[in-house]
Parts: structure tokens; sequence; C-alpha cells
């Protein structure tokens, strides 16, 4: 926008001039052509080469990978601060468990004493203890089996979806 510094330049100016200034400012600093001339033309808006998309896209896609590693890494961090938690809960819990037990098995050794002689009753809680531990094992054993059967491929046989190629 040009616009004379004082008012007796305006004044000097000429008309044209004056008229032009005085249709700049009242039309809120927009500068636009003084009657009876050619308007302004706008130069056309300058568009953005493909190769100046492809940088921003680069960029846009480089932020966001940095943003989304950043709330996996916090995830991942959080997810390990929980389960390690969770595991000593577990471990605390089962340490009781096996106090418990011991527990019952005392008291179970006190209750079977008057019957038959201290010994015997110790006798009788071992026994059912190593029963019921023999039980879980050969249980478990034939789990993991059952597993390993699934992954062995020599003994593989052909399932409802497989057909053989004989």
């Amino acid at each position: 926008m040009l616009q004379p510094e004082t008012q007796d330049e305006a004044d000097t100016a000429g008309p044209q001039r004056a008229a032009a200034i005085n249709h700049t400012s009242a039309a809120g600093g927009e500068d636009r052509a003084p009657p009876g001339e050619p308007p302004i033309e706008e130069p056309p808006p300058i568009e953005e080469s493909m190769v100046e998309k492809v940088a921003a896209l680069i960029d846009n896609a480089r932020t966001y990978a940095e943003a989304e590693f950043g709330f996996q890494r916090t995830r991942v961090a959080l997810t390990g601060r929980n389960l390690a938690s969770a595991l000593a809960f577990v471990v605390l819990a089962l340490v009781l468990l096996h106090i418990a037990i011991i527990a019952l098995a005392v008291g179970f050794v006190i209750a079977l004493a008057p019957f038959v002689t201290i010994w015997g009753a110790i006798a009788i809680v071992v026994g059912v203890l190593l029963c019921g531990t023999g039980l879980f094992l050969w249980r478990a054993v034939v789990k993991v089996r059952r597993v390993a059967a699934m992954f062995d491929n020599a003994n593989a046989k052909p399932g409802p979806r497989e057909t053989s190629a004989a």
C-alpha cells in the first residue's frame, strides 16, 4: 500500500493519487485500483510442485511413524510393568497356597494321630500327598505328549481339511 507519510505530500500527489489512497484506506486496507484505471490483477496462487508434495508426505509419514513408535514403546513399557507386578502377585499367592497346604497337612497329621500313631498319621498324609503329586505329574506328561504330537511332522495324520497325495 503506497501512502504518503504526511498530509502535505498527499495534497501535492494529485487528485487521482489522493483518491486512490482514500479508496484504499476506506476499503479496509485492500489494494484496489483508483476509478478509471484497470483493476490490479492478483498473481495466480502458487501451486506446490509434485516434489514438494511428496516431500511433505514423507515428512508427515516420518512424523506419524515416530509418534506411533513412541506410543507403542510406552504401551510395551506399561504392559511390562503390569505383567511384572501381576507375576509378583501370582508368586505371592502360590507361596501362601504352599503354606496353607503345609498347614493342612500338619492338621491332618494332628487329627489322625489319636486314631493311628503319630508315625502312622505322618505316613498316611505323606502317602496321600505323594499319590496326588503322582496323579498331577502323570496328567502333565499326557498333556505335554499331546502338544508334542501336534508339532511332530513324522506322526502327523491328515486332518479333515488335509488330503493325502497318495
